[in-house]
């Protein structure tokens, strides 16, 4: 079926054969979906250096030929998130991000989960081109993206039984296999758990509830 044109955000390109580029794309209802650019390095008419990291288009895929690679006939340049490209830690919290979402992001899935994935991609890399980059910025992205693929982890209830976790002022056990806090009577020998401090859990708790479009008009 051939599709209409969507948006789309770049995750990854690679040069592939003497002219043509593979192109790993983010799409708000496919997810992840990989797409070959033939004779996109012969042309820059047709494409017009739209096929970088961190591009945000829209796109023509054809993707009528099963079990083979989708086909990408156009792309149009929306936003290049240019602020990313000038200052290196920018650069960095960026490639970093587009690889995670390049490594687990789904091909295909529920709608509302391809758009809420979407969603946060563009929201992120806005967030990155407006605030100054420091490591809260990035264990605050690791853990909305942790969130928007569906792996959100738990930080109040324990997950294996689902009773509160954490007493007032004690610390916490955070099991990261099992992806969330453990209860002091569901802890068994051999664990491997971290000791986590309450506040800490609590940060992170209310770090899940911002508004990422709006986070970066806080000071």
């Amino acid at each position: 079926m051939k599709s209409t044109p969507t948006p789309a955000l770049v995750l990854r390109a690679v040069d592939f054969g003497e002219s043509d580029r593979i192109l790993h794309l983010l799409l708000p209802d496919a997810g992840r979906v990989t797409a070959i650019a033939k004779g996109a390095r012969r042309s820059r008419r047709r494409f017009s250096g739209a096929l970088d990291l961190f591009q945000y288009l829209k796109v023509q895929i054809d993707r009528r030929r099963r079990g083979a690679m989708a086909r990408l006939d156009q792309a149009v340049l929306l936003h290049n998130f240019g602020a990313l490209r000038v200052d290196p830690s920018r650069f960095a919290l960026g490639c970093y991000l587009l690889e995670l979402l390049d490594r687990l992001a789904p091909e295909g899935g529920a709608r509302a989960d391809t758009r809420r994935l979407f969603g946060f991609a563009l929201a992120s890399l806005e967030l990155i081109s407006e605030r100054p980059v420091d490591g809260c910025l990035r264990t605050l992205l690791e853990l909305r993206a942790l969130d928007a693929l569906g792996l959100r982890p738990e930080f109040s209830r324990c997950v294996r039984c689902g009773r509160p976790a954490v007493a007032a002022g004690a610390a916490a056990l955070f099991h990261v296999a099992d992806g969330g806090t453990v209860c002091a009577s569901c802890t068994r020998e051999g664990d491997g758990c971290l000791r986590v401090h309450a506040g800490t859990l609590r940060a992170l708790e209310q770090g899940m509830r911002f508004d990422l479009s709006q986070l970066h008009r806080l000071g």
